[in-house]
C-alpha cells in the first residue's frame, strides 16, 4: 500500500465569484455608510473615491477572472507543499499552523525560504471542483509534514 506522503496532488483554482459579489456588496454598504456619515465633505469624497476604486478593481478582476495569469495551483509531492504562480511557476513553501481546511473554503498560509512575512490563499468551494476541493481539505488536514521548514 502507498503511502499518502508519496503520492502528489495537483489543485489549480481561478478566483472565486462568490467572494467577489460578496466583496463588492460589503464596500457598497461602507459607501452608503460613508454617505451618510457626519464627517467634513473633503474626507467623505476621498473615502468613497477609495471605496468606488477598490470596486472597480474588483469588478476588473472579475471580468478577467478566466484569464492563465489569474490561474493559482498548489500540490503536494515528496520534497512537500509548492504554490504555483504564472510568474515564478512552482515554488517551495512552509504551510503555518494557522492555515485552515473548512467545507466552504481552505486559507492556505505560507511563507517561501528566505522570506520573514507569510502570504495567504484563499480557496472558496466555487474556485475548484467539489471532489477536489474535499481532496485538498483532506490532505492538508492528515499531512504529517505540513509545517516542515522550507529547504
Amino acid at each position: 500500500m502507498l503511502s499518502l506522503n508519496r503520492l502528489e496532488s495537483r489543485w489549480f483554482w481561478q478566483p472565486s465569484l462568490r467572494l467577489s459579489y460578496i466583496v463588492i456588496a460589503l464596500h457598497s454598504l461602507a459607501a452608503v455608510a460613508v454617505w451618510l456619515a457626519a464627517v467634513p465633505g473633503l474626507l467623505k469624497l476621498l473615502l468613497l473615491s477609495l471605496l468606488c476604486g477598490q470596486v472597480g478593481w474588483q469588478l476588473y478582476c472579475l471580468c478577467f477572472r478566466q484569464q492563465p495569469a489569474r490561474r493559482q495551483g498548489v500540490r503536494h509531492t515528496a520534497q512537500g507543499w509548492q504554490v504555483w504562480q504564472p510568474q515564478h511557476g512552482w515554488r517551495a513553501v512552509q504551510l503555518r499552523a494557522d492555515s485552515m481546511a473548512l467545507p466552504s473554503l481552505v486559507l492556505l498560509r505560507y511563507r517561501y525560504a528566505h522570506q520573514w512575512f507569510y502570504r495567504s490563499a484563499l480557496i472558496a468551494a466555487d474556485s475548484l471542483e467539489q471532489q477536489s476541493h474535499r481532496r485538498l481539505r483532506v490532505r492538508l488536514k492528515f499531512s504529517r509534514q505540513r509545517w516542515q521548514a522550507v529547504k
